[in-house]
């Protein structure tokens, strides 16, 4: 059973995403603030954390930039919660490192469709890093997409190829980079040409050995 942690401060929204997850046979875990969600999660590691943006003691992007800084929670899936659908919040929350941003009120479609979606793509994206791992490589360091030049890239390609290799949809390069979709398209497309491969799956492999120190 994954379990998630749903982390807001309003008692009746954290208590609606919590009953529209556990009718779906998902553990859930409660907390009303940031500090007693970190709280939650040095106690017992979850899936994935849906959280709030705006609340007391500590908000969202708190609890998102100390998840990022510790090596056991660095990638572990990240739903921003929000009454402000704008887009440059919306960027600047991708940038942090969250993996979505469901506006508020949220409908449960939209809910279970980037919960479904994010969990199978952590999934998809563990087991690249572990093939990786299997061949001797280390934990890929994505601070930089400066190792994928020498793959011989461009800077906007190389910075595409860092956010895709972090398990990144399409989308959301696209608000993490300020560019529309069909640009990150046409960027890939020339990324796949370079790498002299077919599809993402077989890109980010190649750009997870180079983040992790590879030489191939």
């Amino acid at each position: 059973m994954k379990r998630i942690l749903v982390i807001e401060d309003q008692p009746r929204m954290l208590k609606n995403i919590a009953l529209i997850l556990e009718m779906e046979g998902y553990e859930v875990i409660r907390a009303e603030n940031g500090r007693a969600g970190l709280e939650r999660i040095r106690i017992r590691l979850p899936d994935l954390v849906i959280c709030d943006v705006m609340m007391p003691e500590l908000d969202g992007r708190g609890v998102l930039q100390a998840l990022r800084g510790e090596p056991g929670t660095a990638t572990l899936p990240f739903i921003f919660l929000t009454a402000n659908g704008d887009q440059s919040d919306i960027r600047q929350g991708m940038n942090l490192g969250a993996d979505d941003y469901l506006t508020k009120p949220v409908s449960r479609a939209d809910l279970l469709a980037a919960v479904t979606t994010r969990l199978a793509r952590r999934l998809a994206h563990q087991s690249e890093i572990e093939a990786v791992q299997a061949g001797g490589g280390f934990l890929p360091d994505f601070s930089s997409p400066a190792p994928l030049l020498s793959l011989g890239l461009t800077a906007r390609e190389a910075e595409v190829l860092l956010w895709v290799a972090q398990g990144k949809a399409n989308s959301d390069v696209g608000q993490v980079l300020g560019m529309a979709e069909k640009t990150v398209k046409k960027h890939l497309g020339s990324i796949f040409d370079k790498l002299g491969v077919e599809n993402r799956s077989a890109a980010s492999l190649l750009a997870l050995e180079k983040l992790s120190g590879g030489h191939s």
